[in-house]
């Protein structure tokens, strides 16, 4: 099997990856197994991030990397938080943080005003110096809640509520999640793409 490092530290992320990419005949080993943290995020868009991400684990590991960046884009906001998402209220700023302070930027809208999208883009590099990495995007549409629902998932989740189910993403059944989500479609994506 071939070793990809993942740009990540996230525990969740690796299992996912680990067992979708197995398939393709990768072992999808965490940028922490080469002592590696991520670096600086200074791009302007989830594509630059992943390729930022991709590129800096494939260069000190001489691997293929894969990398995610992802976040959530209100309409009424110009698509903030966006590439902010995880830091949206501050810098070390928790999820609990990040929601309150997106409900008081939210607090003017009514129904109509309040389309959001969860984005993924997934940047797959085969070596550090790849002029035609993979990048891969998917995007879930819902519309922001007035205050949250339900105790699963994470970040936005409470708040991100998706029609076509009728529930917030914390209310969704994890399984449902690992189906339809923004991930998920980039994934796919990506799958097909690396697929022989």
């Amino acid at each position: 099997m071939q070793t990809v490092v993942l740009a990540s530290g996230n525990a969740g992320k690796l299992r996912e990856f680990q067992q979708l990419l197995a398939q393709c005949g990768f072992e999808v080993r965490p940028q922490s197994d080469f002592g590696l943290e991520s670096p600086e995020e200074t791009g302007l868009t989830f594509v630059e991030n992943a390729l930022i991400k991709a590129r800096y684990a494939s260069a000190q590991t001489g691997l293929p990397a894969i990398a995610d960046d992802s976040g959530l884009a209100v309409e009424a906001l110009q698509g903030a938080p966006g590439i902010y998402s995880a830091r949206y209220a501050g810098p070390d700023a928790t999820d609990e943080e990040n929601n309150q302070h997106l409900l008081n930027a939210m607090a003017d809208f009514q129904e109509p005003e309040r389309g959001a999208r969860y984005h993924c883009v997934l940047a797959f590099l085969r070596h550090a110096e790849d002029p035609t990495p993979l990048l891969c995007h998917g995007q879930w549409d819902g519309t922001i809640l007035t205050a949250p629902q339900g105790n699963g998932g994470f970040g936005y989740d409470p708040l991100f509520y998706i029609p076509s189910h009728n529930c917030s993403v914390a209310e969704l059944d994890p399984t449902e999640k690992s189906r339809v989500s923004h991930r998920a479609v980039a994934t796919r994506e990506l799958l097909a793409a690396l697929s022989p």
